[in-house]
């Protein structure tokens, strides 16, 4: 039977879509504690593949043999990261992942976005950024009802407006056809009544990849088409971006306790496999513990 599992969980490793259905184990909760900065995110001193990294862990576990719980518990693990690892990725920077936040979610590459080296085109990278920014602005439209027309006005040159002044663009790896994109915003700083510019930072992500392919940050001018002229930000905007702000924090503080509680447990996997004494590779057999 803990064969059975264990092969089952290999398939989890190499067709990362598919999630199965485990065994719920009982875990004792960890009290997490940290004295490590908590505005550095939990993934900032990761390698950008550490979730196909955790894999490689959890099979190099599986080949050395676990117990039944063990297997599991691994399964839990490789479960977590599967249908949250955008939260996991994204939201322990701050990212609000959900619906109501998205830019683009899920976008489809289209082949004709590709170049003559047979990657997608830079120039992509910042369509992309730009139609999520509008989403993104849009957003705030259906989550604040009393202000809709304002917040749809910002994309027209009709009252005050939100232009980009420039945009900064840095480029992961090269992403190719076929795959899917979601593109993220986040604001960089907690607005005041006298802002009259912010930036905003961009994570563009590959589906296929499950890591980010660029990432931008975009320098945004509110500006006033009326009187020609630069604006602050109206009150109702000053508002919800505040409470935009503390959400983002909120997000990367549990998202980030979320990831370093999920790499305490795969290191727990390891001890109780391969890193103890005695371990032997067996591919996948349950050692007796």
């Amino acid at each position: 039977m803990a064969v059975m599992r264990s092969l089952t969980l290999r398939s989890v490793l190499f067709h990362p879509t598919w999630i199965p259905v485990l065994p719920t184990v009982q875990r004792v909760p960890r009290r997490y504690q940290s004295s490590s900065n908590n505005n550095v995110p939990a993934t900032a001193a990761l390698s950008p593949r550490w979730l196909s990294d955790v894999k490689t862990r959890i099979g190099k576990c599986i080949n050395f043999g676990i117990s039944p719980a063990q297997v599991g518990e691994a399964g839990s693990i490789l479960q977590e990261i599967a249908v949250d690892w955008r939260e996991l990725v994204a939201g322990s920077e701050g990212f609000l992942t959900g619906k109501q936040h998205r830019g683009l979610y899920r976008q489809e590459v289209v082949w004709g976005e590709m170049d003559s080296m047979g990657h997608v085109n830079n120039v992509m990278y910042n369509r992309y950024a730009e139609s999520a920014r509008v989403n993104w602005t849009l957003n705030f439209a259906a989550s604040d009802p009393k202000h809709k027309a304002e917040w749809m006005e910002l994309m027209t040159p009709r009252s005050v407006g939100l232009i980009l002044r420039s945009i900064k663009t840095d480029y992961k790896f090269p992403m190719k056809w076929p795959d899917r994109v979601t593109v993220l915003h986040k604001l960089h700083s907690n607005p005041t009544p006298s802002t009259d510019n912010f930036t905003l930072d961009v994570l563009i992500l590959s589906e296929a990849h499950r890591r980010p392919a660029a990432r931008c940050v975009e320098d945004i001018v509110v500006y006033d088409y009326k009187t020609a002229k630069k604006s602050t930000l109206p009150p109702f905007m000053v508002d919800k971006f505040r409470e935009t702000f503390e959400l983002q924090q909120q997000a990367k503080e549990n998202n980030s306790r979320r990831v370093r509680q999920l790499l305490e447990r795969v290191r727990e996997l390891e001890k109780g496999s391969w890193d103890r004494v005695g371990a032997k590779e067996n591919f996948g057999s349950a050692a007796g513990q």
